[in-house]
C-alpha cells in the first residue's frame, strides 16, 4: 500500500511539476508585511481617536460610503440589544451617543492583534480588547469585547469598511463548580 501512494506522489509530482508551488502561492497573504503593519498603525489610531471621544477623526476613518458598517450595543429596544448601523451619518450618531454617555476606555490587547489580506485592497483585523463603557445600561466596569475589522483600500489610504464589536460572554459556572 505504501509503494502505491508513494508511487501516485512522485506520479503527480512528474506530471504536475508546478502543482505543489502553486497550491502553497495560493495559502500567501496577499498584503506585505508593509501593509500589515499599516493597517495595524491604523487599528492604533482608531483606538487613539476613540479613547478621546474624537467624532471627526474616527469619522475620517471611515470608508465613506453607505455601506459602511458599524456592529454596537443598541439603546433602543426595537433594534434589539446589538444592532448594525448602516452609512455614515447612522456610524457618526452611534459614536457620538456613545462618547456623550460618560467615560469609554477601550483597551485592546495589542499582543493578539491580528491582521491578514484577503484581497490586496481588503484586509480584515481581530482584537480582543476591554471596553469600559455606560452607553445603554452598561455599569461602567470594564468587561471583555472582540472587535472585527474589515479594512477597504481606498486610494493610497486604509478605511474601515466594517467594525464589528461583539461582547465576550462570561465563562459558565460548570456543574461540579456549583455542587462543590
Amino acid at each position: 500500500m505504501q509503494k502505491m501512494l508513494l508511487a501516485a506522489a512522485f506520479t503527480l509530482a512528474t506530471v504536475f511539476p508546478g502543482f505543489a508551488t502553486v497550491a502553497s502561492a495560493t495559502n500567501q497573504d496577499p498584503l506585505d508585511a508593509r501593509t500589515i503593519d499599516t493597517i495595524e498603525a491604523r487599528f492604533s489610531k482608531l483606538m487613539e481617536l476613540a479613547n478621546k471621544h474624537d467624532i471627526k477623526g474616527l469619522h475620517t476613518m471611515f470608508w465613506q460610503s453607505p455601506s459602511a458598517l458599524l456592529v454596537a450595543k443598541s439603546a433602543i429596544p426595537s433594534e434589539g440589544n446589538w444592532a448594525g448601523f448602516w452609512g455614515n451619518d447612522a456610524i457618526d450618531q452611534k459614536l457620538h451617543d456613545i462618547a456623550a454617555s460618560g467615560p469609554v476606555v477601550l483597551t485592546p490587547d495589542l499582543s493578539k492583534l491580528k491582521v491578514v489580506g484577503l484581497t490586496p485592497d481588503i484586509a480584515e483585523s481581530y482584537a480582543p480588547m476591554n471596553i469600559t463603557v455606560s452607553y445603554a445600561g452598561q455599569d461602567g466596569t470594564p468587561k471583555p469585547f472582540l472587535m472585527i475589522i474589515n479594512w477597504k483600500k481606498i486610494a493610497k489610504d486604509w478605511k474601515v469598511a466594517s467594525e464589528i464589536i461583539l461582547p465576550v460572554p462570561p465563562t459558565p459556572v460548570s456543574r461540579d463548580a456549583q455542587q462543590g
